[in-house]
């Protein structure tokens, strides 16, 4: 697929605003600036850096994913760190995949299928000292790199060639020269781009769980992933012959939303979007319909569902958008026509989850366990410190992850958690 070009007229704004700068004491050499840099790859050098290691650190934000006994921890552009989890108390590393376009990962019968930039690419992971590299669909994927947020300065480098892309843009601080025509320009040369005793057989059969801000889910024989614009649904009945099947977008789209997160209640997939939530249904699993839209401010928010009710966290400021902060409750009954419960206000919400009425969300405080019994009135009981910005409630326990580590507690009383480990990588 190609890649999504950024706008010629923000590339003209960015140069036409090195123009109007403070200099300084005039000495030649104006005061450095951030300047954003598209790190071009090779798409041959990124297939051919796939391997299968055993366990490594990871300097890299992820997100979470259980299936079975294991617990994935998904390195952002770095690779999938495996641990048994069968003791949650002593969780042990046992093996890491390298993958260096990696964000999101669904698993089914012990198949593994993960992006990698823009290509799918499946492994068996039956045994994890032995886990095998089975299919990788080329280009299959939409992909572009996401571009930073409140900048100024950007150099202007595409791809030469259809080998080439972009995967992904740093900011980096440079020093700017005054020109004799008094008009900036940089000095290019500085620049500097920085171009895996545990039974290892895992029972099949089952599909995995992801947190509340995973793109990617399985339903039936059906995978779903998202760009920023629409939901790709993909055959898997034969995981050495993929195929995409329908390309789904949301009716309420109305060209400014980004589409974000996945979750699977029944047959309905619910998407949440910096719109909204949206819902699709899934009861033809190949070609998902659009059903229903919750509208709002712009603003980033997963969605999680238990029974009738949904509930999504709505972050403003930056990029996400300048609603206030919050958490609706929406009731899915109709699903035809989602209507607003309520709302509570909570600073700074990230991922979510529910379990029985309990609904855990993660902010910048910690972990916020709430009595959701009565949607029209959540109430907090107990908030426990630490560095969470994700949570997956299991039957058994809860697992949350921050940035470089994961925690995981056992339920306690209703509204209570104990931290029985932590991983910190």
């Amino acid at each position: 697929m190609k890649h999504k070009i950024l706008p010629l007229v923000l590339v003209v704004l960015t140069c036409l605003q090195l123009t109007n700068c403070n200099k300084d004491d005039g000495d030649g050499f104006l005061d450095p600036v951030n300047v954003v840099v598209p790190v071009i790859e090779s798409k041959a050098d990124f297939r051919n850096s796939i391997e299968i290691k055993g366990p490594e650190p990871t300097n890299s934000d992820g997100k979470i994913y259980v299936y079975n006994d294991l617990l994935l921890y998904i390195a952002q552009y770095s690779g999938i760190h495996i641990f048994n989890n069968q003791n949650p108390e002593n969780p042990q590393n046992m093996a890491f995949i390298a993958l260096k376009g990696v964000n999101d990962i669904s698993i089914k019968n012990n198949i593994l299928y993960a992006d990698n930039f823009m290509d799918l690419v499946v492994f068996d992971i039956s045994n994890v000292m032995d886990i095998q590299l089975v299919n990788t669909e080329e280009d299959m994927l939409s992909y572009y790199a996401t571009y930073p947020q409140d900048v100024s300065y950007f150099r202007n480098e595409y791809p030469a060639n259809e080998d080439e892309f972009v995967a992904r843009y740093e900011t980096i601080q440079m020093e700017r020269i005054e020109a004799d025509n008094n008009e900036d320009i940089f000095n290019w040369n500085s620049v500097d781009i920085f171009l895996g005793a545990f039974d290892n057989a895992v029972p099949s059969n089952t599909i995995g769980t992801g947190g509340s801000y995973a793109k990617f889910q399985i339903y039936n024989n059906a995978l779903y992933t998202l760009d920023d614009y629409a939901l790709f649904t993909f055959d898997i009945t034969d995981y050495n012959a993929i195929s995409a099947t329908s390309v789904t977008y949301m009716e309420s789209w109305f060209g400014a939303a980004v589409l974000e997160t996945t979750f699977i209640q029944n047959d309905y997939l619910f998407i949440g979007a910096t719109n909204g939530m949206h819902i699709v249904g899934l009861q033809d699993e190949f070609n998902p319909v659009y059903t229903s839209s919750f509208l709002h401010a712009t603003g980033c928010d997963p969605v999680v569902v238990e029974g009738s009710t949904a509930y999504i966290t709505v972050r403003g400021g930056n990029a996400c958008g300048s609603i206030e902060d919050q958490v609706n409750i929406i009731d899915v009954s109709d699903i035809t026509a989602p209507t607003e419960y309520s709302t509570y206000f909570l600073s700074s919400p990230y991922g979510l989850g529910i379990k029985d009425n309990v609904l855990y969300v993660c902010n910048d405080d910690g972990i916020n366990v709430f009595d959701a019994q009565n949607p029209n009135n959540i109430v907090l009981e107990n908030t426990y410190d630490g560095n969470s910005k994700d949570v997956i409630p299991l039957s058994s326990h809860l697992i949350a992850v921050g940035e470089n580590v994961i925690h995981q507690y056992n339920y306690v009383n209703d509204f209570e958690l104990e931290l029985i480990s932590t991983i910190q990588f």
